[in-house]
């Protein structure tokens, strides 16, 4: 029901002058709508908007109340056409303003009387409350209550009846407002005034419970925003201080808006981060839940990427600003949901283009039930006494239960509804269709490097010569090897002497093999046993050699051990050759000549692959495939760990592409799995395209490419998604049925006599919002 309350226009509304107009440009102009209750009000809006001259393309999201306006025509002229019609536009949120919609949604009670239209209802209802009593029930038909009805009527019914006005005059349209003013006006005129004022009171107050309802939903997305700090510790500005001036910090407190890339903030334990950003000094454990919805604390220490929002833990941070407020991963995030909200999904598409010709037929339809049945069959027209229903009543009534609301409301509700739970345990998707694409997909496939596995490497394993850990099944934190060390059980002082020598020697190497010896020594306290090492030098395609505590280290492959003749054991030797053989890289250690271990590198799994995978089959998806450019043998390890159905190696890109149309082609709908970058043309060419947020290529690049985005590495995030899809479509399909079938049972006992108007507008007020609180159900199902 639209909002056209002259003091609320004054106090959100931006102030159009004659002293400054406003251009007009054959461009685009972006507007913030207010007072729109149900998607009938946006189709209202946009026929409206669309007759305007100049105006070419005319764009307005009931699920965001953001219209886009394309076209010659001056801001001023559309904002004149949205108030005409009995709406409102309100200024948005200045760019980068995180926190412009920070309050907390109002009341039902609180929403009812902040607005005039809706206290208007309020007043009908009290209005009417003694003709329904006395009149209806107690069918004692007093006249002193005939009035309080026809007040009632009038009170709540002007903005109804002027919406319906503008409707058709503007928009050339017959939207519900129409509907209820033909119908409580023939009420009036056939003498049913309780029930002409019961119509208007329950649809006013109908709309606004959906109006309400929908704000809700829409504040779960905004509330994205509100985890953003607006102000940051400063510590330098970049680049005009000194290398000097670095060494000194002087704290200053900010608003976020006023940082630029390069600022050097301070994020004290226990604050909020409120810039992305890389940590230049400092470590701390960091609770990154409202961007990614990982329930784990993820360690950062100098040289680790941080999100705005993320909260830090235990230790003092100092971040250098990657990005500016407007453009970083919260803000993308929050601007990526409300785009997809805007894409309907082709569930809505197809209900909206229903109910633009279900409609009018359905007032040509109720014009035939008022007078074929008197016309050729001698039926009365009028109601013949009191407790019987003419068809002139049953007419009324006709348009009274067929009112498209409860219709129109079921499918986006649903839709907004999952995409703000997905959006806050992580998962993005980029429109409501792939909301149902998901949920038809019947084989999924993944790529291996990046995606099932970490995408950079890791020790897996470390032989010394004195002493081995026995085998062992594969470790929970993915090693892709029978020899790890991962448990206290297993480790031993050699193999650690091992790890921390070779790290000494790879300390200030940027090869990423030697980060990951680094990382694992860092990781069992031994980084800081060995000083680093000094003369440090590469043997190009061959090792490194380094001399810790004047011992000459020496770090080479098998290769180069075997040319150089440094001797080592059979079973080091074939243990280091079968490393090979699957993809792993065995990298021997010497000191002083002789051999004491073999440290070996692998690109470990991701700790939830497997567990995803089983997840998948549980939610029904039988058909799992590995797509990998690798080696037979290191796919086939790969595979069988994690449990995929299918292993298809040594393929190209296009060889990708090509798999994934034989699935399309085998299972029909096909869901592919990648890093976003390298795996792009397979993305595009899968019915959904589902990217790893954090993997090869980074976050930002994911979100702008795929239909979905897993904002962190977890893939259990996938059957969340997966069995979120299921549940969407599942709901929004009991939606249509139950506001098809609810019509359905009233228009029959209408049309028999028994059902009365009021009746019908209570069914089509509860249907609306028995869909709305199903939709909105979605917004809280757990994994």
């Amino acid at each position: 029901m639209p909002n056209s309350t002259p003091a609320l226009r004054k106090s959100l509304s931006w102030p159009v002058t004659a002293s400054s107009p406003l251009p007009a440009t054959n461009g685009e102009h972006t507007f913030q709508v207010q007072g729109m209750d149900c998607a009938d009000c946006a189709r209202t809006l946009e026929k409206g908007i669309d007759g305007l001259d100049g105006v070419q393309l005319c764009q307005l999201s009931f699920a965001t109340e953001r219209m886009r306006v394309v076209g010659q025509v001056t801001r001023d002229d559309v904002i004149a056409r949205v108030r005409e019609l009995g709406y409102d536009v309100v200024e948005p949120p200045a760019e980068g303003d995180s926190h412009a919609q920070d309050t907390q949604p109002p009341g039902f009670l609180q929403y009812m009387w902040q607005r005039r239209d809706t206290r208007l209802a309020l007043v009908g209802a009290l209005l009417v409350l003694p003709g329904f009593i006395f009149n209806e029930i107690l069918g004692l038909h007093l006249p002193v209550f005939h009035v309080t009805s026809i007040a009632a009527f009038i009170t709540a019914g002007v903005p109804i009846f002027r919406s319906a006005v503008q409707s058709v005059r503007i928009s050339r349209q017959v939207n519900v407002n129409v509907l209820m003013t033909i119908a409580g006006i023939g009420a009036v005129i056939i003498g049913a005034y309780t029930e002409a004022a019961m119509v208007i009171v329950l649809f006013a107050i109908g709309e606004a419970l959906e109006g309400y309802t929908a704000g809700r939903a829409r504040h779960a997305i905004r509330s994205l925003m509100q985890v953003v700090p607006n102000q940051a510790t400063l510590l330098h500005r970049h680049p005009s201080h000194s290398r000097q001036e670095w060494e000194q910090p002087v704290e200053k407190r900010l608003k976020v808006e006023q940082l630029g890339i390069g600022d050097l903030i301070l994020v004290r334990p226990g604050e909020r981060i409120p810039m992305d950003g890389r940590v230049v000094a400092g470590a701390s454990s960091v609770n990154q839940a409202p961007i990614t919805g990982e329930s784990r604390l993820v360690e950062k220490a100098v040289g680790s990427d941080v999100l705005a929002s993320s909260i830090n833990g235990e230790g003092s941070l100092e971040i250098e600003v990657t990005h500016l407020v407007a453009d970083n991963t919260i803000s993308r995030l929050t601007k990526m949901v409300e785009e997809a909200q805007e894409t309907r999904a082709p569930t809505q598409r197809f209900v909206d283009r229903f109910a633009r010709y279900y409609t009018p037929a359905v007032v040509g339809l109720a014009a035939l039930v008022a007078v074929v049945p008197p016309l050729f069959f001698g039926q009365p027209f009028l109601n013949p006494d009191p407790g019987t229903f003419g068809w002139l009543y049953r007419g009324l009534a006709l348009l009274v239960i067929s009112c498209p609301c409860a219709l129109v409301i079921s499918t986006p509700v649903s839709i907004i509804s999952a995409i703000s739970n997905a959006s806050r345990r992580g998962v993005l998707f980029k429109g409501g269709a792939f909301v149902e694409s998901l949920g038809r997909v019947k084989a999924i496939a993944f790529d291996k490097t990046g995606t099932l596995t970490q995408g950079r490497p890791g020790v897996v394993a470390v032989r010394s010569v004195n002493h081995q850990p026995a085998p062992a099944v594969p470790s929970p934190r993915g090693d892709a090897t029978g020899w790890t060390l991962g448990d206290e059980a297993e480790r031993c002082h050699d193999c650690d002497d091992l790890l921390a020598l070779a790290a000494a020697v790879e300390r200030h190497s940027e090869h990423p093999i030697a980060h990951a010896v680094v990382a694992e020594a860092a990781r069992y306290g031994l980084h800081d046993r060995y000083p680093p090492a000094r003369m440090v030098t590469a043997l190009t395609g061959r090792g490194v050699t380094g001399q810790v505590q004047g011992r000459q280290v020496m770090i080479g492959s098998h290769h180069h051990f075997r040319a150089s003749h440094i001797r080592h054991s059979e079973e080091h030797c074939a243990r280091a050759s079968q490393d090979a053989e699957q993809g792993y890289t065995p990298m021997m250690v010497a000191v002083d000549g002789e051999y004491l271990g073999t440290i070996t590198v692998a690109d470990r799994l991701r700790p939830s692959s497997r567990e995803a995978i089983t997840m998948l089959k549980q939610a029904g998806l039988q058909t799992i495939v590995l797509l990998s450019g690798d080696n037979t043998t290191t796919a086939q390890a790969v595979g069988e760990q994690v449990g995929v159905t299918d292993i298809r190696a040594e393929l190209l890109p296009q060889d990708k592409v090509s798999a994934v149309k034989a699935l399309q082609r085998a299972f029909g709908s096909v869901a592919m799995v990648g890093d976003g970058i390298n795996d792009a043309p397979a993305l595009a060419t899968a019915d959904v395209g589902i990217a790893i947020g954090g993997a090869s290529g980074g976050t930002g690049q994911a979100m702008e490419t795929a239909d979905i985005t897993l904002m962190s590495g977890d893939l259990r995030q996938l059957p969340f998604a997966f069995r979120l899809s299921q549940a969407a479509m599942l709901t929004i399909r009991t939606n249509v049925v139950l506001a098809l079938g609810i019509k359905l049972v009233f228009l029959i006992l209408v049309l028999s006599g028994v059902g009365t108007m009021w009746m019908a507008v209570a069914a089509d007020m509860g249907t609306s919002l028995l869909v709305t609180l199903n939709g909105m159900r979605l917004l809280r199902r757990p994994a």
